[in-house]
């Protein structure tokens, strides 16, 4: 019975890692109510996540506000590019039915629509997190990010599955969730430690090219 208890046992380190993924989940959702702290918030939550995935983290409250302060202006800004993209996205969705083309050329918009966005969440994927990772300036983040989400489809494919499946669930059971609750204890942070194993592996290839 004390071995199950001890200190280094399966059940304790389980306990463990899931306290730091609640507190961790905790952080991330107070430093996002802001918003425009989210840029900052994301790269936290990444910063941290792969810590933890990677068996690195002493403190996750440490771990992420750390990173938090460090990235605060920068994550701001990469935010920012990408709210433009995402406007443009929209905009651009909401403009081809009212566009008036022929069905078959309207068809053609949706399918190049579908494509762009997927390179874009595809390449949104690593950016806040090299952002923790990796110094940079603003362009070579979001150049470098890119040129890795198109070397790593496998990796990049599985993060989406992982993020897609969680969405389908909120969605199409509620009750599984709690009707968004486990979201708010655990969701961000489960997510991102599970895709912080996949980004760790990807980005210690580059660390130790470096």
């Amino acid at each position: 019975m004390n071995s199950i208890f001890a200190a280094d046992s399966a059940l304790m380190r389980g306990l463990t890692r899931i306290a730091d993924v609640m507190i961790l989940n905790l952080l991330f959702v107070a430093t996002s109510l802001p918003v425009v702290t989210l840029g900052a918030s994301l790269t936290a939550l990444h910063f941290t996540a792969m810590r933890l995935a990677a068996g690195e983290s002493e403190s996750t409250s440490g771990d992420y506000l750390r990173s938090f302060r460090q990235n605060l202006r920068q994550g701001t800004v990469v935010l920012l590019l990408h709210a433009l993209v995402v406007a443009a996205l929209a905009a651009w969705y909401a403009v081809i039915p009212a566009f008036g083309a022929p069905a078959l050329l309207e068809l053609a918009l949706f399918a190049l629509w579908y494509v762009v966005a997927f390179a874009f969440a595809s390449w949104a994927l690593y950016v806040f997190p090299y952002l923790a990772r990796f110094e940079g300036s603003t362009r070579d983040v979001l150049r470098l990010s890119r040129l890795i989400s198109m070397r790593h489809p496998l990796a990049t494919l599985t993060m989406l599955v992982v993020i897609a499946l969680a969405v389908a669930v909120t969605v199409l059971a509620p009750q599984a969730t709690g009707y968004g609750m486990l979201w708010l204890l655990v969701g961000f942070g489960g997510v991102a430690v599970v895709n912080g194993g996949v980004l760790a592996r990807v980005f210690g290839r580059y660390a130790s090219e470096g």
